[in-house]
């Protein structure tokens, strides 16, 4: 019998492989099962490449086949994955407000905090903190000035992921993420602006896009 990480991973790869064809990477699989590490994915392949459940397949870079489901799911040994526990409608959790992001040219950011109350059901698992967009970059995006958006922290993207993006340690801007070789490019949401292109030493992540709030 798995346990209900080791399904939870099974699960998630045979998902991705239907959908896409491509195993995940170990990141996507950590960050998919809210594991600390990637010593913990690894340990997880193992236990069920030794059950007979997976393979690895040989020389192409993190391949996975998956060769068999469980026949029998059981409640008690199954949760889903990155669950978020209901709540009701007026539930309120406080996170903290990181000052304002530029959502054209970068600004500072990051800077200062104050407690900012937002409606519990709007966030998902993991950390998150709140900004004020500061802009009009990404209109097209539905993201105006004066919203606030809701963080969750990561430190890694995907390409198309709405990000904060931090350069050279200084500027953090709100964008959309694509890799470019060793390039990050960082697109815009409105014609009026140009793409920002930046070597990926000169880039951190600092969280990705999990929700606005708009104030009338």
């Amino acid at each position: 019998m798995l346990t209900a990480k080791q399904h939870e991973l099974l699960l998630f790869i045979d998902n991705r492989l239907k959908g896409s064809g491509i195993s995940p990477s170990f990141d996507e699989m950590r960050e998919a099962l809210d594991l600390k590490s990637k010593s913990g994915v690894h340990r997880l392949i193992s236990a069920l490449e030794e059950r007979g459940f997976i393979r690895r397949l040989p020389n192409r870079a993190r391949a996975l086949e998956v060769l068999k489901l469980p026949e029998i799911r059981s409640a008690a040994t199954v949760s889903p994955i990155r669950p978020v526990a209901p709540a009701a409608a007026n539930d309120t959790l406080e996170i903290p407000l990181h000052g304002r992001i530029a959502a054209g040219t970068p600004i500072e950011a990051l800077q200062g905090t104050e407690a900012f109350a937002v409606p519990a059901a709007l966030l998902g698992s993991g950390e998150h903190y709140a900004l004020e967009v500061s802009g009009d970059s990404m209109v097209d995006e539905g993201i105006l000035d004066g919203d606030f958006a809701l963080i969750r922290k990561v430190d890694t993207a995907r390409d198309g992921e709405i990000v904060v993006a931090l350069i050279d340690n200084e500027e953090a801007t709100l964008k959309t993420y694509r890799r470019e070789g060793r390039m990050i490019r960082l697109d815009p949401a409105n014609s009026r602006y140009e793409a920002q292109r930046y070597d990926e030493s000169r880039v951190r992540i600092q969280g990705r896009l999990a929700g606005l709030i708009r104030r009338y």
